[in-house]
């Protein structure tokens, strides 16, 4: 799993890192508003954490412009203890829940696996693309052959099911190398490997083959990365 934290105060942000990164997640820390949002859009997170008060861009306008551009992600508002008034703002603003000022390690780390149940939970059990199905109980993928309304199961193996997934979640977007490592494969992008590369081709082939160009759904950015039709 993959958070951002957007908060000013570096101790702060470095104890909520530090604490995060002991519990295996993958961290990011932005520290004022605007390089927080430009993260958060540019890049695939499972959840963000942001203060509420920063510089350059408050933790209120971050969420709105957030949920404006249609990122459903879960977001957890840090708030100060005697700021009812953002605590509300922040909610209407599409936050998912708050935590006040000063806080205990543990209720964050709470509230963060909660947040992250629950948008399991509420994720679909079908991710599509065009006439690609993949499912998500079962672990199949399914498409037409070419020219005809007529399914065939696409085989897929442990790791091409996962990347197939992933790119799925964030169809529409350019992924990084390394953004697709650290997710599907747990570690961090090493310059020169190829392994993103051999899993692309494979699904691609499996996915694709020898349909025409309109048809396929992969889609590469020389030097960035990869990614799936809108």
């Amino acid at each position: 799993m993959r958070i951002l934290v957007i908060e000013d105060e570096k101790k702060v942000a470095r104890f909520i890192e530090q604490g995060l990164r002991e519990e295996k997640y993958t961290v990011d820390v932005a520290f004022d508003g605007e390089e927080g949002l430009s993260r958060a859009l540019s890049e695939a997170y499972d959840l963000v954490i942001t203060d509420v008060m920063m510089p350059k861009k408050s933790g209120i306008e971050v969420i709105r412009e957030l949920r404006a551009k249609g990122r459903n992600l879960p977001i957890l508002c840090l708030t100060a203890r005697s700021e009812v008034g953002d605590k509300v703002e922040g909610l209407d603003a599409g936050a998912d829940d708050y935590i006040t000022k000063p806080f205990l390690f543990e209720e964050l780390s709470a509230r963060v696996r909660s947040l992250l149940r629950r948008s399991d939970m509420e994720k679909k059990t079908q991710l599509v693309s065009h006439d690609l199905v993949l499912d998500t109980v079962t672990h199949t993928a399914k498409r037409h052959k070419p020219g005809t309304t007529e399914e065939y199961q696409i085989p897929l193996t442990v790791k091409e099911y996962e990347l197939l997934e992933y790119l799925l979640k964030n169809k529409g977007r350019i992924l990084s190398r390394s953004v697709i490592t650290q997710h599907v494969w747990g570690y961090t992008f090493t310059m020169g490997s190829n392994v993103i590369d051999v899993y692309v081709k494979r699904l691609r082939e499996k996915i694709d083959g020898n349909r025409d160009e309109k048809e396929r759904l992969i889609m590469s950015e020389r030097g960035i990365g990869y990614g799936i039709k809108e």
